[in-house]
């Protein structure tokens, strides 16, 4: 495919086809998603028709992850032709250039400068490198699917066949100009290829990401031996090595040894993980300091690099709702640039020239260079005559059209957008979710997860007098560390972090709703930790200030559990969901971007208010308690005010990240599979929310540049074409210039796309 044409006739067959339901059809990457009525049926079917169009195609059997670290050898090969058939053509261009010269007497070479030189220059431009081109361009105009290919071959064609008669039937008084063959084919294959070279960039960062994974792995088999293997032979429960620098081949869980890993490539995070037995790592990431020994969890597709690189790849073939124009216009605009170039040629032959026959004599000038006719004078020969003139410009009309700018513009910045988002672990999934960014106008937030850290845990310890804060914390986690309550977690998570040591429980009982009651070895007394009121119920002793300190932590929303010993109260422990560290910058940049901020929450009113004042948000902003239905209810309402994000954990949050304009989830990791999120934000940092909208934005402003570029291309170079300066100026565009300015155009669409490289 070489542009929007293509496209169009690409995505044509394939709908048309009784098989396919559905299909999309990506320009840069030349792979298309196809969507088969029946699931299981053979595709080859599906296959034979677009071979039969034109477009030679083949099933791609496995993941990118497989495919894009490395150039298959099959590109390679069609690179290096590519490659050869450039080097001809240049080499032909130049001989044609020494034509030139010899025949205006500046080089001492008179058989450059003959006619038949000319013409063998020509014929091998057509039959070699050019010969390609020519074929698909006309048998896509056969199947009524014109494309970029179809008016360059007709261009050329043209110019020879008519060089061809006169140079056979010098009588008829036809023009000859055979070095146009030899240097539209020039130009455009050097454009087509310095556009293939900028347009594989474009899918660099995808080709990193499926780099990050290991060809080998180090597994682990009975008595410890250790054997590399293939990374595709490893299986679920296996256990495998890995030595500091190594990447993580597989997801797997940590069972031995303590190591930081760089977790950056895949989620964005600049800080390490601090991996040890029971952390979940995922393939990619790369091992920093010391030897761990992963259990094998997920393998091959299910991994996390397998899912992110899928999403990558999804994401560049869902189009944008903005490149729904400029396919339509593109497919359309070869009928367009044919019927144009079929009335310059009638005009221009039988009434322009008659209107103003000083053009005649103007048409000299300019671009293009004018001869007397005769067989040592060959080359533009009888441009003076109308019907000279007007062959050249419909030349020109055909060869300065540029459909393939149109078909570039937003697949190239679509693709580079995604790919660079993709290594910050930020997944849009499709162009249309990138447009849908650009117009967000709401943001709202769940609380839990979103905006809090979302799990509870100690906040303080406040020790009644006679005791410290470490024997408060000490005794109680002695006593929950059997218990799988959320608070009790959170208290052993603060213990462990202070690094106390446990006391060995003879006996406990649980009360649920209340807490806990048992002995601890070496002590007669019962301690209990639980609720306050239930500990008074117990008969335990609170002092006004513990009173005190116990309202002040309600009014904050924080949990408060009281740890006693017989009928002495030993301390409290508050407990809360603390907001996220980056959470009020978040906040506030989004803000200062035009942003509406809301939260909707399930949880309580007080520590809803809590956290909007935190985050500097006012009480109208906030939703409390609220059910499943209700926080529907308030989305359908924000969106009669404007498109409206939902910010979510991604799982629980489902209903409401797909009933919002734009759904993200934030924080996912692994599980982004099964998110109904349009964005994924991989990772723990907020900030990157902010960042991501600003990515869209860039993106969108990037693709209107490129849109207004490849219109306002064809709407300022057909006319030139045309010759509508010829009459007033006398200047007239030659078909080489033409070309050059054709693959100028290409070339400056996909440069511009990745300019949203630099920072």
């Amino acid at each position: 495919m070489k542009c929007g044409g293509c496209v169009r006739s690409v995505e044509k067959t394939l709908i048309e086809h009784t098989a396919v339901s559905n299909a999309s059809v990506n320009l840069v990457a030349r792979t298309a998603w196809v969507e088969l009525e029946d699931p299981e049926q053979d595709i080859e079917a599906v296959l034979a028709s677009l071979e039969a169009r034109g477009f030679p195609s083949r099933q791609r059997e496995t993941n990118l992850l497989d495919q894009v670290a490395e150039i298959e050898p099959k590109d390679l090969g069609q690179w290096w032709d590519e490659w050869r058939q450039l080097i001809v053509a240049l080499m032909l261009l130049l001989l044609s250039v020494l034509g030139h010269l010899a025949e205006g007497g500046r080089l001492n070479l008179p058989i450059l400068g003959t006619l038949p030189f000319h013409a063998a220059l020509a014929s091998a431009a057509l039959f070699g490198p050019g010969f390609k081109l020519i074929r698909n361009g006309f048998r896509s105009g056969l199947a009524f699917e014109p494309s970029m290919d179809t008016l360059v071959a007709l261009g050329v064609v043209s110019a020879y066949l008519a060089s061809l008669v006169a140079l056979i039937w010098p009588r008829v008084g036809w023009p000859c100009f055979f070095n146009e063959p030899v240097m539209l084919l020039g130009f455009v294959l050097l454009g087509r290829f310095l556009e293939e070279r900028a347009r594989f960039r474009t899918g660099r960062a995808l080709k990193q990401l499926a780099q990050l994974q290991p060809d080998k792995a180090r597994l682990l088999v009975n008595d410890q031996v250790i054997r590399e293997v293939r990374v595709g032979a490893l299986r679920v429960g296996e256990r495998v090595q890995l030595l500091a620098g190594d990447r993580v081949p597989v997801d797997g869980v940590v069972i031995q040894g303590q190591s930081a890993v760089d977790v950056s490539s895949l989620t964005g995070e600049p800080l390490p993980l601090d991996a040890k037995p029971g952390t979940e790592l995922a393939s990619g990431s790369l091992n920093l300091e010391a030897t761990l020994v992963l259990e094998v969890r997920r393998v091959g597709f299910d991994t996390a690099l397998a899912r992110i690189i899928g999403l990558v790849e999804q994401a560049q073939a869902r189009k944008a709702p903005i490149q729904g124009l400029a396919d339509r216009v593109a497919g359309r605009f070869c009928y367009g640039v044919l019927a144009l170039a079929c009335i310059t040629f009638l005009f221009w032959w039988q009434f322009g020239t008659r209107i103003w026959p000083e053009v005649l004599h103007a048409s000299g000038q300019g671009l293009i260079h004018g001869h007397a006719h005769g067989i040592n004078h060959s080359l533009h020969a009888g441009m003076q005559t109308p019907l000279g003139l007007s062959l050249q410009l419909a030349i020109t009309v055909l060869v300065i059209a540029c459909p393939c700018a149109l078909g570039l513009a937003t697949p190239t910045v679509i693709t580079v957008a995604s790919g660079q988002a993709a290594k910050r672990g930020w997944l849009f999934r499709g162009g249309d979710v990138i447009e849908m960014a650009d117009s967000i106008s709401q943001v709202i937030f769940d609380k839990t997860g979103t905006l809090t850290i979302g799990r509870p845990l100690v906040s303080k310890v406040v020790p009644e007098k006679g005791f410290d804060s470490q024997r408060v914390l000490q005794v109680a986690a002695s006593l929950e560390q059997n218990s799988r309550h959320p608070l009790a977690h959170a208290v052993l998570q603060e213990s462990q972090r202070c690094e106390l040591s446990l006391l060995v429980p003879t006996s406990t009982s649980t009360f649920p709703g209340q807490g806990l009651v048992g002995n601890l070895d070496g002590f007669s007394d019962v301690f209990r930790v639980g609720n306050p009121d239930w500990l008074k119920n117990e008969e335990v002793n609170f002092t006004s200030l513990i009173e005190n300190h116990i309202d002040q932590a309600s009014r904050a929303g924080q949990s408060v559990v009281g740890v006693a010993q017989g009928e002495k109260l030993l301390g409290l422990i508050s407990i809360e969901d603390r907001v996220r560290p980056d959470a009020v910058k978040s906040l506030d940049r989004l803000r200062k971007n035009g942003f509406e901020l809301a939260v909707l929450s399930g949880d309580r009113k007080i520590a809803v208010e809590n956290l909007g004042k935190k985050l500097n948000l006012n009480k109208d902003q906030l939703g409390w308690q609220l059910l499943p239905a209700e926080k529907l209810n308030r989305l359908e309402q924000l969106k009669c005010l404007g498109r409206v994000a939902m910010v979510g954990d991604g799982i629980n949050d489902a209903p409401a990240l797909a009933a919002a304009d734009l759904g993200i989830a934030v924080g996912t990791g692994t599980q982004i599979a099964q998110d109904s999120a349009d964005l994924v934000l991989l990772g723990d940092r907020l900030e990157a929310l902010p960042e991501a909208f600003l990515l869209a934005k860039r993106t969108m402003s990037k693709v209107r540049q490129n849109l207004f570029w490849a219109f306002g291309y064809n709407l300022i170079a057909l006319p030139l074409a045309a010759g509508v300066l010829l009459p007033g100026f006398g200047l007239v565009l030659s078909p080489p210039i033409a070309s050059l300015l054709m693959a100028v155009s290409s070339i400056t669409v996909v440069l511009n796309a990745l300019s949203l490289r630099s920072p």
